[in-house]
């Protein structure tokens, strides 16, 4: 049977539940989750924002320590959004690390190359990809800013307006939902070019997967409530519950020795289906005992008419149109990783694979840091404050690129045993972890470009202006397409895909300097190039470059230990470089972080 897979390669938000879903997230792929559902960008990670501007609660209440509070001071703004921060990434690790043995679990049940691993892939990843054209990236990038408004300017705190713009989502969702399960075969041959029992089983996994879209963005929309209140836990935890779901529902098929063939039987593809929608249904109701305890109750409206829902849909717009075009380059590189995949190269599994491990630390770090600012933002952006807006850009910059760099170092240097150890189980061939190794490698370096678009993207939503981000992906969107084509016909079938990979994370860093420039002049940046944050990243770069060699190294020697030995060697010595380098190349964020781990450390109680 031919197998032709498809890359993951998507969205600003992440066009699969592994994105910032995300979250998860922003970017594309993979659909195992790791954690939070990172398909949705901005809420894949949630953090208590103590700073949420003066963001009003259902009934006109102030919320307590709000940015805006008289007398607050900066440095109780920086200290309350870093605990807001230290609670997502908290959260965050904890729903990742699940996510990992989940996908261990998956791979071992459907493998990670093959016709198997290929259709429940692309059934899986199809939900997400459907949910972010059409509405995922929209919700998360208007909401914060429109309920923070809302509830700054409305007598009744934004209440009413929150169940209007709320109404007109669940509606919507409804819809999508509806039309996509009834379209699940064209959908499914859109993205692909399978025949006969491959094409019957991934539409079935389709069928079974697109339900999904309703509970993912109902997870998006009660998410942003929350965010808007600052309320995060809930919604960082809730992922954990998903991975429980699918990991029992894999296990079991694991335990009753399911499987072995190429392709399952129908009863079989209907318990992986649904037993992966119900993770996702799970995800979502989980948030409603959180919902609660903020006071929210929502009332349906339909009194949509001169209720102000004009702005927001106009911005949802330009973000819908960007979702086409980031969805217009993964068309392109969908059609050519099948060709590659049909000519016996890595398909679709393995880069899903590589993409959920490669945006891990981005959905820990970054997501988590500008979560807990955005609603900070969106107020001093509502005020006029540019200078607290530019600050607060700088600071998330700078605190995501201090442990941004590191891991980026640790995803190039330690590839392959990291590979091995979370994917190198049941079908999953010492050649299958090899070659997902090779395209992480290539996505590394666009971990720290996928961090800082990603800052500079969310400022411009807090700002109300989602046009401008729409015209700058255009160069990702371009540069990402052009170079993937070239990967495609130049490189061999067995490089094909890991050379998509370095195309996207090219494309990235391409777009994150064009985005830098037009940004500092929105705010008035005098000379960016010699900002606080760029010099930050510049010095992190240079200790990149030892960090990363000494590390791959160590891994080498403790190889014949084992991929744990190989693995902690190397992300021992990768740490311990950027900690010496930290004060000598003047790393001030690498060393409150540092610092910040020596004290609780000090703090913990003694065990007697």
């Amino acid at each position: 049977m031919k197998r032709t897979p498809i890359p993951a390669e998507a969205t600003d938000a992440g066009s699969a539940k592994a994105t910032e879903t995300t979250g998860a997230t922003e970017a594309t792929g993979a659909t195992e989750a790791t954690g939070a559902t990172e398909a949705t960008g901005a809420t894949e990670a949630t953090g208590a924002t103590e700073a949420t501007g003066a963001t009003k609660t259902t009934g006109a209440t102030k919320t307590t320590g709000a940015t805006g509070t008289t007398g607050a001071t900066g440095a109780t703004k920086t200290a309350s959004a870093g605990r807001s921060s230290a609670v997502m990434a908290a959260g965050s690790v904890v729903s990742r690390a699940t996510g990992f043995v989940r996908s261990a679990v998956v791979a071992a049940a459907v493998g990670t190359i093959g016709p198997t691993a290929d259709g429940y892939a692309v059934g899986n990843a199809l939900p997400t990809i459907v949910y972010m054209l059409l509405l995922g990236g929209a919700l998360n990038a208007v909401f914060v800013p429109e309920l923070v408004k809302a509830a700054k300017e409305h007598d009744d705190g934004g209440a009413a307006y929150t169940d209007r713009l709320v109404t007109v989502c669940v509606v919507a969702l409804l819809a999508i939902t509806a039309v996509a399960v009834w379209a699940a075969p064209a959908i499914v041959d859109a993205y692909t070019d399978y025949t006969g029992p491959q094409a019957a089983m991934t539409t079935a996994f389709a069928r079974y997967c697109l339900p999904q879209i309703f509970f993912l963005g109902l997870f998006t929309l009660l998410g942003q409530v929350l965010n808007a209140r600052g309320r995060f836990g809930a919604m960082m935890w809730a992922p954990v519950l998903n991975n429980v779901v699918v990991m029992a529902v894999f296990g079991g098929y694991l335990a009753l020795a399911l499987g072995g063939g190429d392709t399952l039987t129908a009863t079989e593809t209907a318990v992986l289906g649904w037993g992966t929608t119900a993770g996702i249904v799970v995800q979502a109701l989980a948030l409603v005992p959180a919902l609660r305890a903020a006071r929210f109750r929502w009332r349906p409206r339909f009194d949509w008419r001169g209720s102000g829902l004009t702005r927001p849909l106009r911005s949802a717009g330009w973000l819908v149109l960007l979702v086409l075009a980031n969805q217009a380059a993964y068309w392109v590189t969908t059609r050519l990783a099948t060709t590659a995949g049909s000519e016996g190269g890595p398909g679709y599994g393995a880069y899903n694979n590589a993409y959920v491990l490669w945006v891990v630390p981005h959905g820990i770090v970054t997501v988590s840091v500008v979560t807990a600012l955005m609603p900070r933002m969106s107020a001093a952006a509502a005020d006029g404050d540019t200078a607290a807006v530019r600050r607060d850009v700088s600071h998330a910059l700078r605190v995501s690129a201090s442990a941004v760099v590191p891991a980026a170092c640790a995803l190039f240097a330690l590839a392959q045993p990291v590979m091995a150890l979370v994917f190198g189980y049941g079908r999953t061939s010492a050649d299958d972890t090899v070659a997902m190794a090779g395209i992480l490698m290539a996505f590394a370096p666009g971990l720290v470009a996928l961090s800082g678009q990603y800052v500079l993207s969310r400022t411009f939503y807090t700002l109300s202006d989602t046009r401008t981000p729409f015209l700058l992906n255009l160069v990702i969107v371009a540069l990402n397409a052009a170079l993937s084509l070239a990967a495609a016909h130049l490189l061999p079938a067995r490089w094909a895909v890991t050379g998509m990979a370095a195309a996207y994370s090219l494309a990235l860093c391409a777009g994150w300097v064009l985005t830098g420039l037009v940004l500092s002049r929105r705010l008035a940046v005098a000379h960016p190039l010699r900002s606080s944050a760029v010099g930050a990243h510049g010095r992190l770069l240079l200790a990149a470059v030892p960090a990363t060699a000494l590390g791959h190294l160590a891994a080498l020697g403790a190889a014949a230990a084992g991929s744990l030995a190989a693995a902690t060697a190397g992300a021992v010595v990768v740490v311990l470089t950027f900690a010496l380098l930290a004060r000598p190349l003047r790393l001030a964020e690498l060393e409150t972080l540092l610092r910040g781990l020596r004290l609780r450390r000090r703090r913990r109680p003694r065990r007697t």
